[in-house]
C-alpha cells in the first residue's frame, strides 16, 4: 500500500505528490517541486539556435533564446494545454514521476485555464512563474510544452496558437486535457491519488493536421 503526502508535510510514505501548476498564459508552475527530484540531464543554458534571417523576419521563438523574450512573447509560448496543471506523483525510492488525471483546485477543466488567475497566489501561495532555468531543469514538463520545445531548439507544432492563429487548435489536435480530467484536487482523498495515475500527459502524440 502506498501512502501519499504533501511535499510540505513530513514524509510518511514512499510516494509524494507534486501538485499541479496553473494553466494560464502567464506560464505558472508550482513551487512544490522543491524536493530533490530526478535529474533532467540538462544543466546550464541551452545552445542558442541559429537564426533564420530572411526578407520576412522569422518568428520570435526561432530567433531568440528564452532569456531574450519579452514578457508578452514569454506568456504567449504557453499553448493552454493544461497538462502542467495535473497533479504529479514522485516515487521517493526511484524518483520516477507519474502524472495523474487530477486537476489543480483552481483549474477549469473545460476552459483549460485558472479560475482565479489574479488571486492565485493568495489561494495557492506556492504558485510561481516559470523561469528559463526551470524550463531546462524540470523533468516533468510535457514534451509538447512550447517552452520545452523552444528550450530544446525545436520549432512549435502546427496546433500551437502562435502558429495556427487560433487557441482552439490545441484542443482540436487532442493535445489539451479538455475532457480528460477525472478529478479535482481537494475533492478526492490523497490516498486515492495513486489510482488516478495515467500515461498520456507525458506522451508525445502525433496528431494529424486537419484538412483545410
Amino acid at each position: 500500500n502506498v501512502m501519499l503526502t504533501r511535499l510540505t508535510s513530513p514524509a510518511r510514505g514512499r510516494t509524494r505528490a507534486i501538485p499541479p501548476a496553473s494553466a494560464v498564459p502567464a506560464a505558472i508552475v508550482s513551487k512544490r517541486n522543491s524536493f530533490e527530484m530526478a535529474k533532467s540531464g540538462r544543466t546550464g543554458p541551452m545552445p542558442r539556435k541559429p537564426t533564420q534571417k530572411s526578407a520576412d523576419s522569422a518568428p520570435f521563438w526561432r530567433e531568440k533564446t528564452l532569456e531574450e523574450l519579452s514578457t508578452r512573447e514569454w506568456e504567449s509560448l504557453c499553448d493552454g494545454c493544461g497538462r502542467c496543471c495535473l497533479v504529479k506523483l514522485i516515487d521517493e525510492d526511484t524518483n520516477e514521476i507519474h502524472y495523474t488525471d487530477i486537476g489543480c483546485k483552481l483549474f477549469d477543466a473545460e476552459k483549460c485555464a485558472c479560475k482565479d488567475y489574479k488571486n492565485r497566489r493568495e489561494k495557492v501561495p506556492d504558485c510561481i512563474r516559470l523561469t528559463p532555468h526551470q524550463v531546462r531543469t524540470l523533468p516533468w514538463l510535457p514534451p509538447t510544452c512550447g517552452y520545452r520545445l523552444v528550450a530544446e531548439g525545436k520549432d512549435l507544432k502546427w496546433w500551437h496558437p502562435l502558429v495556427s492563429g487560433r487557441p482552439e487548435t490545441v484542443h482540436e489536435a487532442g493535445i489539451s486535457v479538455r475532457g480528460r480530467v477525472g478529478a479535482i484536487e481537494g475533492k478526492i482523498r490523497q490516498r486515492d491519488y495513486v489510482d488516478r495515475i495515467v500515461d498520456w500527459p507525458n506522451g508525445a502524440p502525433r496528431p494529424r493536421k486537419p484538412r483545410a
